[in-house]
């Protein structure tokens, strides 16, 4: 009895000196494409189901979501049952942003109808925030994609800036939309088993991008920041999301809202990048100071397994 009490002291012990071992970080979860990528693509039922388990998912973590307003509509007019699900987002504590009307990337639209995007995302945003005494603050590129020319970034700066609206950047980008392309796919399929059998692969690829980027903020700032992480509202997310959290929480991370994360001067640095890819802001920030191609290797890729699933060539 003695010996095995011992035991039990001992494993408690050790399972407490393991966590403690394991560094305290910070993350924003932020939540792209609501109320849902796959809006074209599942039942009402399903789509309300999904926005259900990824809210009760995210309560009491800080999270952002933005959202496209078009994906709002049914045959071209805005649905109160989709609104409803926006306002569970909001019920639940979890702020909203705007990600455009439309999902219109700016290398390919004029400034001005950009412009005019943003103001069409907030049509229903804006007085749905007002419900909470709240107003939109956070916004997020389509695609990530910042302007190609300092002219056109300076205009959108101040068009934003005007709007009471901040830059939300990306510190761990990465390609969960291909794992959740093919998830979709799979459930499509009737697939249900070979599904959700790519979660814990999932989980283990945004592990492995998390300390990609952890160890990219070493490189260049000589410490570990409050990091920013991108995923999407969609079907994967709806039934991944409480491993993936766990296992973000196991690495140490508490989430952190966007104004606690921003306000480490890390994110004061000059972006570098002029470029259409959707690419992190560690790597944007070591381009402005010219870092070699060495420094960005490493990098861990989607397997081509889920890329051939998913019917896509790349990230």
């Amino acid at each position: 009895m003695r010996n095995r009490f011992g035991m039990a002291v001992m494993v408690l012990l050790m399972a407490a000196n393991a966590e403690a071992e394991v560094p305290r970080r910070q993350m924003v979860l932020t939540i792209d494409d609501l109320p849902s990528q796959e809006v074209t693509r599942a039942s009402e039922a399903d789509l309300a189901a999904r926005n259900a388990r990824i809210v009760a998912a995210l309560k009491g973590r800080n999270a952002v979501g933005f959202v496209n307003e078009d994906k709002l509509e049914i045959d071209g007019k805005v649905a109160p049952k989709r609104v409803q699900w926006l306002r569970d987002w909001l019920a639940a504590g979890i702020e909203l942003g705007n990600h455009t009307y439309n999902h219109n990337g700016l290398h390919a639209t004029p400034i001005a109808d950009y412009e005019q995007s943003i103001l069409d995302g907030e049509r229903v945003l804006r007085p749905l925030l007002a419900e909470f005494k709240r107003e939109p603050r956070w916004f997020r590129h389509p695609y990530l994609q910042a302007g190609q020319d300092d002219a056109v970034r300076l205009r959108l700066d101040g068009f934003l800036e005007q709007h009471g609206y901040r830059i939300a950047p990306v510190t761990v980008d990465n390609g969960e939309w291909i794992y959740a392309r093919a998830y979709l796919l799979l459930l499509e399929a009737g697939k249900r088993d070979a599904a959700r059998a790519l979660i814990p692969d999932y989980i283990d690829y945004m592990e492995a991008k998390c300390q990609f980027f952890e160890q990219a903020s070493k490189r260049l700032f000589g410490r570990e920041i409050p990091q920013v992480l991108l995923f999407h509202a969609n079907a994967l997310n709806a039934d991944a999301l409480p491993a993936l959290l766990d296992r973000l929480r196991k690495r140490g991370y508490d989430f952190v809202d966007l104004d606690t994360a921003l306000a480490d001067p890390a994110y004061r640095h000059d972006d570098g990048y002029r470029g259409r890819a959707g690419i992190s802001w560690l790597h944007r920030w070591s381009m402005a100071e010219k870092k070699p191609k060495v420094f960005y290797e490493g990098e861990p890729a989607v397997p081509q397994q889920v890329l051939d699933l998913a019917g896509v060539e790349g990230e």
